[in-house]
């Protein structure tokens, strides 16, 4: 029932929705689907009211999906749905390189798939998931829209949050001349997100040194452009395929800042000058402008009001990395939000979003401005774009690179000393065939038993529909007695050998509240 904001009272037809979401690009609409899995109502409203951008069709709109987020869509049983990954590794590849083949990239800096000594990684199984795949947002927005109509989110578009206002027990909504409202909000709207002006956020950071544009164009002579990402003293430029453009020019945020057309004249000067050739754009088809500026909200709550996704933190798309510490936010939140909403919460849970979330924000915004620091078009950068260039040709230093950039290495401060508390759980297999990843698909925690003992599953049995207790022997265990793993696949307590109760028993306590 929902709550009018002229006299407080309900009426039949507008429900109080658990949350509503402002955005529907991946970050919003998946985490929709986690609370609706979790049998919370959602409303989405988004102000684009076709989703079908011409620029979501670009190769650029492709994006690397990190093994945090490939996890995550498999434990939600979403990833058998992504088809472009099957077809296609990898669209900036430069040609002729053979069996080297670059699977990632730091400023440009290619690390090839030969070079990554995967054994360092000791908690990847072989059943684990891929550690890193090409998607796009398109696709992505078709597979979250789909499962989450299915668990039925209300998705209104042409409807752009234009205020809101804040009780002790609700939020009205206001778009144009019409209201809504909900438990929570929660911004998912983007660089420029209105939900974050609003909700007097502070995003601190710093500026931008360039303008990036992204565009489809003709190009008379495209062979003059080398293949793949090119670093050139003046800038960047990636040419994945013929008329499909990437360019990066040094120029302070200046061209993004004054919101001018962008013109095929004026995507063909940047070009000639980044290139240092006479290219020749004869047409422009689409194109868009970004930057490398890189700011953070200071907190990601206020009250009622949380924000995920690039209206958290924003940064240059380099390497994608945007999308998936999106994607990450949503997964941590989702069950979190969702047992504050049914009262199943710690005190406090829901202050883990922002204490988890937030670092690993820093850590991405700090790779992207040491990105940006070795692309400039100085000599000290040359230089020290040449020694990282030698270090990434190692096998550590390709190791490295690959495990920052995937995501494998992802940990969260949990305050145990086991190794594995706070990681991601391994996709142990099952001597049926199963794996850790199949039971997770509707959003439960797990008490995972390998040692059968008795007590750990009468304990587990007071938890109700919060946990599940899985007794099985695996194929491969390292060493793990038992784990508790949270509804996001992370492990907030494990042991090697007899469980310590009292150890037990806190986790329990601060992760899950029994009926």
């Amino acid at each position: 029932m929902k709550t009018t904001p002229e006299n407080n009272q309900p009426t039949p037809n507008n429900p109080v929705y658990d949350v509503i979401i402002s955005g529907a690009g991946p970050v919003g609409l998946f985490l929709a689907c986690e609370l609706a899995l979790a049998n919370c109502s959602v409303l989405i409203l988004e102000k684009a009211e076709d989703p079908h951008s011409p620029l979501k069709q670009l190769p650029f709109g492709m994006r690397g999906l990190s093994t945090p987020s490939i996890e995550s869509l498999y434990r939600r049983d979403l990833l058998k749905e992504l088809e472009i990954h099957k077809r296609l590794k990898n669209p900036h590849q430069n040609a002729g390189q053979g069996a080297r083949r670059q699977v990632g990239h730091f400023a440009g800096i290619p690390f090839h798939e030969g070079d990554i000594d995967a054994s360092q990684w000791k908690y990847r199984l072989p059943s684990s998931t891929e550690t890193s795949l090409m998607s796009e947002m398109q696709e992505l927005e078709t597979v979250f829209v789909r499962r989450a109509e299915s668990l039925g989110v209300e998705i209104k578009r042409g409807l752009a949050i234009t205020n809101f206002r804040q009780s002790e027990e609700e939020v009205t909504v206001q778009s144009g001349n019409q209201s809504f409202q909900s438990k929570w909000l929660v911004g998912c709207d983007g660089a420029r997100s209105v939900v974050r002006k609003i909700g007097g956020f502070e995003f601190a950071g710093t500026e931008p040194e360039f303008t990036g544009y992204t565009a489809k164009v003709d190009i008379a002579d495209p062979e003059k452009l080398k293949p793949g990402r090119n670093v050139t003293p003046t800038g960047m430029y990636l040419q994945s395929q013929p008329g499909y453009l990437m360019i990066q020019d040094f120029d302070g945020g200046a061209f993004h800042g004054s919101e001018k057309p962008i013109t095929a004249q004026h995507v063909q000067e940047v070009l000639r000058r980044v290139s240092n050739t006479d290219i020749t754009i004869t047409a422009l088809h689409a194109a868009t402008t970004w930057t490398d500026r890189a700011r953070q909200a200071t907190t990601y709550r206020n009250n009622r009001v949380l924000l995920a996704g690039d209206a958290a933190h924003i940064h240059a798309p380099l390497g994608g990395q945007g999308l998936n510490l999106g994607l990450g936010d949503a997964m941590n939140l989702g069950w979190k939000l969702a047992a504050t909403i049914h009262n199943k919460t710690p005190e406090n849970l829901l202050d883990t979003y922002y204490n988890e979330r937030h670092p690993i924000g820093v850590q991405v915004l700090d790779w992207s401005r040491a990105q940006v620091s070795i692309m400039e078009p100085t000599p000290q950068a040359r230089a020290l774009h040449a020694i990282v260039r030698d270090l990434m040709n190692t096998r550590d230093g390709a190791t490295y690179f690959a495990s920052r950039v995937w995501g494998i290495n992802t940990h969260y401060n949990l305050g145990s000393e086991h190794p594995l508390t706070g990681r991601s759980t391994p996709n142990f297999e099952f001597e049926d065939g199963t794996t850790i990843g199949n039971l997770m698909h509707d959003g439960q925690g797990i008490l995972l038993d390998f040692g059968n003992t008795a007590s750990l599953k009468t304990l587990a049995g007071k938890y109700g529909d919060q946990i599940k207790y899985v007794s099985s022997h695996a194929k491969e265990h390292l060493g793990l007695n038992a784990a508790l793993i949270r509804p996001d696949g992370i492990i907030a307590w494990a042991t090697d050998s007899e469980p310590d109760y009292s150890e037990f028993q806190k986790a329990i306590d601060c992760w899950f509240v029994g009926r």
